[in-house]
């Protein structure tokens, strides 16, 4: 389900590069239904790489999908003339770091479309700080966890309050069922966290604690 939601947010006809692409499924399936051009699969792990390639030569396609063993972008050369770049199943702050260390890489004109397990808040702080406005956000729900797909461009510099960090600035205006649902099950979390905080009698940090605080004040008023 989460590898089908991303792809529905790649463009027609891109050029691709899936960074951290696993078994190379999600290229793989986009060719198969000619929906893009051709693409990277770029892996840092020996046996990953392996599944991607052998993916790959499976569905007869070593003329479209390149896979390339590197780190993060270091898998993009300027000549693959990349128009999407998909980073999916990594923590947000690992996604922020991939894409910072390879900014070299990017060419600004590419859509990005992430799909972080948990970390939302530092990414978009990272895309706020680079320029690149958030298009379209998306949760969904699988076995149990909620998950976030981000779709962002690079434009004019534009500005997000601490809150639309925090929750997402499209998430926080059409507020959808899957979004209350997330908050309910994280503010009973973070309440739970405070409570086990105040049984503490030493080692908490304070900013710690003020910043859940906020964070659950931010929640409960959302969830109003």
């Amino acid at each position: 389900m989460r590898l089908e939601r991303v792809a529905a947010h790649v463009p027609a006809g891109a050029r691709l590069a899936d960074i951290g692409s696993d078994h190379g499924y999600l290229p793989v399936a986009l060719m198969r239904r000619g929906a893009i051009a051709t693409a990277v699969a770029g892996e840092m792990a020996e046996t990953p790489f392996r599944s991607a390639q052998r993916t790959v030569r499976e569905n007869d396609l070593e003329q479209q999908i390149t896979v390339r063993l590197a780190n993060g972008l270091m898998a993009v050369e300027s000549s693959d003339g990349i128009t999407a770049i998909t980073v999916c199943g990594m923590g947000g702050e690992t996604i922020r770091d991939i894409l910072d260390a390879g900014k070299a890489r990017l060419s600004g004109r590419e859509r990005l479309i992430l799909q972080p397990n948990g970390g939302e808040q530092p990414l978009r702080q990272w895309l706020m700080d680079n320029d690149y406005r958030i298009l379209c956000e998306e949760i969904l729900r699988e076995n149990r966890f909620d998950y976030e797909i981000i779709v962002a461009e690079r434009g004019e510099p534009v500005t997000y309050t601490a809150e639309e960090l925090f929750f997402g600035p499209l998430q926080l205006q059409a507020r959808s069922p899957a979004f209350v649902s997330k908050w309910k099950h994280r503010l009973r979390h973070k309440q739970q966290t405070l409570a086990h905080f105040g049984r503490a009698r030493h080692g908490v940090c304070e900013r710690k604690v003020q910043d859940l605080k906020q964070q659950v004040r931010w929640i409960t008023d959302v969830l109003g």
